[in-house]
């Protein structure tokens, strides 16, 4: 998904940010930066990126490369990485549970493309998000938004676990949340060690996703099913 900033909510997105801090599960990033316009962010890593090519030995003046670090700069600021912004936080529709609804709710196999904060190349992953709903439903296409949302910025697989689980726990007042995430990693595949074959799993478990065997047993069952 692209972003759409008709679907997004700054501040929600601020409340959410403020409070994965609280829980320590926060991305390091140096907030007065964020605030610097796109078009300069754009030019700087256009500047940055062509300094790299120059050193790498390759000749910018190739037709195939000359467009290249603004190409890159473009794919950084406006596709990749928009999740670092906490004013795109998508918007996130919660109805009262009025029907009583008080059994799993559960999307599986979310697309979750990210990247590797630690060499910046690509986390090609899926997602199974659940939750029990107490008080609250939220729209289901939410789930997939707020996993995209995290998934937009460099990242450790066992810190968006972290944070789509405490992001979800705060806007439906539930700890009974779970998340599961396998990643192929890249900076594992196509360097380094090069295994083709290795697939990371992280989980996230809360209230009686995490305390009670059954619950946790019914959710993973489903999720493999």
């Amino acid at each position: 998904m692209s972003l759409q900033k008709n679907k997004c909510d700054p501040v929600l997105g601020l409340k959410v940010e403020e409070y994965l801090k609280l829980k320590g599960v926060n991305t390091p990033i140096i907030s007065e930066l964020l605030s610097v316009k796109d078009e300069t962010k754009i030019n700087k890593i256009e500047k940055h990126f062509g300094s790299i090519m120059d050193i790498l030995g390759l000749d910018r003046q190739d037709d195939s490369l000359m467009d290249t670090p603004k190409r890159v700069a473009k794919m950084f600021v406006n596709e990749i990485y928009w999740g670092l912004k906490s004013e795109n936080f998508p918007k996130c529709t919660v109805i009262d549970n009025k029907m009583g609804y008080d059994e799993m709710v559960i999307e599986k196999d979310i697309t979750l493309m990210t990247n590797c904060e630690h060499h910046f190349v690509v986390i090609d992953a899926k997602a199974h998000v659940a939750y029990i709903p107490k008080d609250k439903v939220l729209g289901l296409s939410k789930l997939n938004r707020i996993v995209e949302y995290f998934a937009r910025r460099p990242q450790v697989q066992e810190r968006i676990a972290e944070q789509i689980y405490h992001a979800l726990s705060f806007i439906l007042d539930t700890e009974d949340v779970a998340v599961v995430i396998e990643g192929v990693h890249y900076c594992v595949k196509s360097r380094g060690v090069e295994d083709h074959n290795s697939y990371t799993m992280t989980a996230k478990l809360g209230g009686c996703f995490k305390k009670e065997p059954d619950c946790r047993a019914e959710f993973m069952s489903l999720i493999k099913g």
